[in-house]
């Protein structure tokens, strides 16, 4: 501020002090006059359509550097008011249409602008646009189209980064996820390394039962037979998580979860490099590094993005610790105004000690205790990705994606129950290699057709996968030696897992009349899946010695197919208002790990079968302007020959516990789930955009359900692994560059069983009890510099999200308690 001492030095005299204390108060003065004194006006404008003449509503314009956004009415017209005279620049855009962007001079009380929109002529990324358009909110949601991608009349979440107070340096899925609904979250270590999210009952087991993608190509081990995600993109490098519910098994594959999708940041524009470093240092001996740089060359033909990441740590518990490295690189060319062609690498591995489960006994002892200290998890992930991006012509677009990943994960540990001592001995080794390819190509068309705009999407996927899976003797040791002792013959079991995939699909958007839209879809799929190798069958007596081996080969194949159709409804009454329904059918194959793994605490069905059902949706989505954001769902799901875990025993004389995966019965879940984020501030001030206060509340009501069994023990019983009650809210508030925010999470007691069990003696089943967690980040940023504090647990709560049969198990895995994060970052 002028007059003010350089870096606030007060020289030491008193009088001088005096002088500079004069002249600062006249300085502040002066300011204040001037702000008062200073002319503002309003900015109106009408938007149009070029090829009709008529008049466009629900269009959004856009002042990007007040970071402020408001709808055309009914009759084509918006306002902002409350701007200062000077020059703007104005963007103008709507669906279907080009964008319209020009700088205008606001030099008088009321600056009128008429803007014509044309006809698509270049498909933009909507998406980045709607997310910048609702960055005001942490959540926004998937528009009708999205580049050669269908979302009309589905449940669509989209968590914007940049709009969240989240502790972003590891990770934490419980303040990343929390303004989408229903999801149940599982915590297993303190930096991310897995997520664990499920939703409607379903299992957060690695996130298996969602389609997980990175940038729209598949992520997880094996789609079909494996498709667990043991590679999680690190939060620093996303723009946005796309979490899109069950009907997104017409586009993206049959799972009854849906899609998720992370999306990385893209290149800036007009710059031809940037660089990011953020450093983070955080309890128990956290450490983490992630620098990125990026820009575009030679006039938009060329963009680059990279990053690597490094995070290690000692962890919460004993026998924690864990360092991870991970990189990614990503080039994006365009030789013409049509053709876009992109080439991504994914390099990502960590290794980590697991401490292992706890009995009900030793929690509640002390939750911080380990009594596992040979146990190791080894992760390698490798991806490569090539997508083309053509446009045949203004209403045409080809979009291709091949992808491949080499990956391969390794535990080694003691297996057996955690409520038997660990006397050393040969340890369990479990060894898998992932090598998949595939390649999906769809076309988008826009067209014409009485008097409406209607789209249509189709369609073909191929993919071929291969796995190999192993189980044998690792070494006595301690410490992480991931070899087999007799590589060539295995104690366990060696097999080999082929599977391919071929599928088509098709959907097609009808716009019956201005607001009303109707969507149907189908997708064919064709799956062969088999299985070839050997199991040992072995006897021990009471010493430990082998009394009996016997060697059991086996070839095993499958092969299905199956047509998934779906139906899609979207009412849009008026701007910002909108009733939509879907309802499509699903589908999940047995996995391979349901075929031969060998653990003492979990048993699989040799006759378990596939799951069938569907999931439908019912909801509400209304938005006024940027000050309230509310969708609230009624859904109902139905597995037909749900998979699922009973707890069994041993016959006599051993009485041993063990879960039991089967095909238990028939599944019905009915819930509703609820989002509403009120801009506080901005709801009376709309014009106020140096300061928001912002408040959420996420809620889901879940009512699962065992149905058609004559099985007692489960006929009526709550479907494992679904929290009756979820409820997340937290408050954010933002003052130029600043923001404070903080969450409170609640779930409800559930059960990791169909029988319901409360307690075990091994812990592995059980129910998990209702726990609440509070969660505090702040952050701060001066010109390039930003500075972040994230207190996670705030109130030191002791609870666990998750019983495990295998690792990091088996038994209670007790969520870390109270922990800090600091980071300091800096862009160029």
């Amino acid at each position: 501020m002028a007059g003010s001492p350089k870096n606030g030095y007060c020289p030491m005299k008193m009088n001088r002090c005096k002088v500079w204390k004069l002249l600062l108060a006249l300085s502040l003065l002066c300011s204040v006059a001037g702000r008062g004194q200073e002319a503002v006006g309003e900015l109106r404008g009408r938007v149009w359509s070029q090829a009709t003449g008529k008049a466009v509503a629900g269009a959004t314009a856009v002042l990007p550097q007040l970071n402020q956004s408001v709808f055309t009415d009914d009759k084509g017209e918006f306002v902002f008011q409350g701007l200062a005279y000077g020059a703007y620049e104005l963007v103008v855009f709507e669906v279907g249409k080009a964008t319209w962007q020009q700088e205008v001079a606001l030099e008088e009380p009321v600056l009128e602008v008429e803007v014509a929109l044309r006809e698509l002529a270049v498909e933009l990324d909507a998406v980045e646009v709607q997310a910048e358009r609702e960055a005001t909110f942490g959540v926004a949601r998937l528009r009708a189209v999205e580049g050669t991608s269908i979302y009309e009349g589905k449940k669509s979440e989209v968590v914007v980064l940049e709009a969240i107070a989240a502790n972003l340096s590891a990770n934490n899925p419980r303040q990343i996820f929390a303004r989408v609904t229903g999801l149940n979250i599982w915590e297993s270590d303190g930096a991310g390394l897995q997520l664990g999210i499920g939703g409607r009952g379903l299992s957060p087991n690695r996130t298996s039962n969602f389609n997980t993608r990175q940038n729209g190509y598949d992520i997880s081990a094996d789609a079909l037979g494996y498709p667990e995600s043991y590679y999680t993109p690190p939060a620093e490098a996303l723009a946005r998580i796309e979490v899109v519910r069950g009907a997104a098994s017409l586009q993206y594959g049959t799972q009854f979860g849906g899609l998720l999708n992370f999306v990385f940041k893209r290149p800036p524009k007009e710059k031809p490099f940037e660089a990011v470093s953020r450093q983070t240092v955080g309890a128990f001996g956290y450490f983490g590094s992630f620098n990125s740089v990026a820009g575009t060359l030679g006039d938009g033909q060329f963009s680059y993005y990279a990053f690597y990441n490094r995070r290690q740590g000692d962890g919460w518990r004993p026998n924690a610790g864990f360092q991870l490295d991970n990189g990614f690189a990503a080039l994006q060319f365009r030789p013409g105004e049509r053709l876009s062609i992109g080439l991504e690498a994914t390099v990502m591995g960590y290794l980590a000690q697991q401490p292992g489960g706890l009995t009900d006994a030793f929690f509640e002892q002390n939750p911080r205790q380990s009594i596992r200290d040979r146990n190791w998890f080894q992760i390698k992930w490798n991806l490569l990705a090539m997508t083309l991006d053509y446009r045949f012509t203004d209403r045409t677009r080809l979009n291709v994606r091949s992808f491949g990943l080499m990956a391969r994960r390794q535990s080694l540990g003691a297996l057996t129950p955690i409520n038997n001592i660990d006397f050393g001995g040969n340890r369990t080794l479990i060894d898998g290699a992932f090598n998949n390819l595939g390649t999906e190509a769809r076309v988008l068309h826009r067209y014409k057709w009485m008097g409406q705009e209607h789209t249509f999407v189709v369609g073909v996927r191929g993919y071929r996968g291969h796995s190999d899976a192993q189980q044998g003797d690792g070494s006595d040791g301690d410490g992480p030696d991931f070899e087999f002792l007799n590589p060539g013959d295995v104690e366990g079991s060696a097999y080999d897992f082929p599977s391919t995939n071929l599928a088509a699909f098709a959907e097609h958007i009808f716009t019956l009349s201005p607001t009303l839209t109707l969507t149907p879809g189908l997708r064919m799929e064709y799956i062969k899946t088999a299985a070839s190798g050997y199991y040992k069958q072995r006897v021990f007596d009471a010493a430990g010695n082998l009394i009996v081996e016997n060697r059991e080969e086996e070839e095993l194949g499958r092969s299905r197919s199956l047509l998934l159709m779906g139906l899609g409804v979207a009412y849009k009454p008026r701007p910002g208002v909108e009733w939509y329904s879907n309802v499509s059918q699903n589908y999940r194959a047995i996995n391979f790990t349901d075929l031969r793994i060998d653990n003492p605490n979990g048993r699989v069905d040799p006759n378990i079968q596939d799951e069938r059902g569907f999931t439908a949706d019912f909801g509400f989505r209304f938005r006024k302007e940027r000050s309230i954001y509310l969708d609230v769902t009624a859904f109902q799901v139905l597995y037909r020959d749900r998979i699922g875990l009973l707890l069994r025993s041993d016959e006599p004389p051993l009485f041993n516990d063990y879960r039991l995966r089967t095909n238990i019965a028939d599944a019905r879940i009915l819930g509703v789930e609820g989002f509403c984020e009120w801009e506080i501030l901005r709801y009376f001030a709309p014009a106020d955009s140096l300061s928001s206060l912002s408040l959420f509340v996420n809620a889901a009501l879940i009512d699962a359900r065992y149905i058609n069994t004559q099985d007692n023990s489960i006929r009526g019983r709550r479907v494992e692994l679904a929290p009756p009650v979820m409820v997340r809210t937290g408050l954010s508030w933002q003052w130029r560059q600043f923001r404070l925010g903080g969450s409170l999470a609640y779930t409800s007691e559930h059960f990791t069983d169909a029988t319901n069990a409360r307690r075990t003696s091994s812990a592995v089943n059980g129910a998990i009890p209702a726990y609440m967690v509070a969660d505090l980040s702040a952050g701060y940023r001066w010109r390039m510099f930003s500075l972040e504090l994230s207190c996670n647990n705030l109130f030191d709560a002791a609870y666990f999200t998750r019983r495990a049969d295998a690792y990091p198990g088996p038994g209670i895995i007790p969520a870390d308690g109270r922990s800090w994060f600091l980071t300091l970052g800096v862009k160029i």
